[in-house]
């Protein structure tokens, strides 16, 4: 399971001209699942993205968590980060099936708003998204159990 977690002033996804997931502060994350992900890299996941501590304390350092300063998470499903690039067309072989990866994204977002405030992109609708990165601060967090 991979994450793209990017720090933000504010973020949307808009589909079919209408906006249906916004956020002011906080992260917006795009989320992708291998062929032999389970809920157990999900939940481990939700629980390492409510406790990354990537917004600036008082004294400047990366010190607090999104729910530290009381933001918001913006998930977008995204099956092109497990996309094999051997050739020059992009191959996406190794990404969960999207029926699996439907179910599994519905319980990561379930998991994640159990600890976070959060919104969502539609898994397999053409989206657009916007956002104004805060540093820009951007971290990738993958975990894959054998």
């Amino acid at each position: 399971m991979k994450l793209v977690v990017q720090r933000v002033t504010s973020a949307s996804v808009e589909v079919d001209e209408k906006i249906i997931g916004q956020i002011g502060e906080g992260l917006m994350v795009l989320v992708g699942f291998g062929e032999n992900d389970t809920e157990r890299e999900a939940d481990y996941l939700a629980g390492k993205l409510a406790k990354l501590r990537i917004f600036e304390d008082e004294n400047g350092r990366m010190n607090k968590s999104v729910k530290d300063i009381g933001g918001t998470v913006l998930l977008v499903p995204q099956f092109t980060l497990y996309a094999h690039t051997k050739k020059n067309r992009p191959s996406f072989h190794k990404a969960l099936a999207p029926d699996k990866a439907t179910d599994l994204f519905d319980y990561f977002t379930q998991k994640c708003s159990e600890l976070i405030d959060v919104e969502t992109g539609e898994f397999g609708a053409f989206m657009k998204v916007s956002l104004l990165n805060n540093g820009p601060v951007t971290i990738l967090l993958e975990k894959e159990f054998d």
